[in-house]
């Protein structure tokens, strides 16, 4: 399950794929995506250190995509900011932890299905970016209104 934290990043960037060329305030993406400010403003901070987003201080600053939106894909952001995308920690990547259970990872068939299940989940969050998750949304929201 995503944190809120994360929940919350992919809505923020969501909301400035829109407009992938804008410099945009706390206080409107807070608004807007009905994230606490507080809140926004660490998770904000992360994603600028990632080299996701930049910011500009001063009259017209704000946070700006530094990268395209087809180049940040749901993969980094959930690693960003839940780690592991790994149900057990013997089948994640980067975070890789030994099961004290586990006799012999080679033929523990749990490790197997769980390693399966990870690379396609991984797989699919690779491909998706976040200019697909605006593209979604956009074409959910003319749907409603018809």
């Amino acid at each position: 399950m995503l944190s809120k934290k994360c929940k919350y990043a992919i809505h923020a960037l969501v909301h400035m794929g829109h407009q992938p060329e804008g410099k945009f305030l706390i206080k409107d993406i807070s608004m807007a995506c009905h994230i606490p400010k507080k809140f926004l403003e660490a998770i904000l901070l992360d994603l600028n250190r990632a080299g996701i987003l930049g910011s500009k201080q001063g009259k017209g600053g704000g946070y700006f995509l530094r990268r395209s939106t087809k180049d940040i894909n749901l993969a980094e952001v959930v690693r960003l900011f839940d780690g592991a995308i790994a149900a057990v920690p013997c089948a994640t990547h980067k975070y890789y932890e030994r099961c004290q259970e586990c006799e012999d990872e080679e033929t523990c068939s749990v490790r197997d299905a769980f390693l399966k299940i990870r690379n396609e989940t991984v797989e699919m969050m690779k491909r998706d970016t976040i200019d697909d998750l605006v593209k979604t949304e956009r074409k959910l929201k003319r749907n409603i209104k018809k």
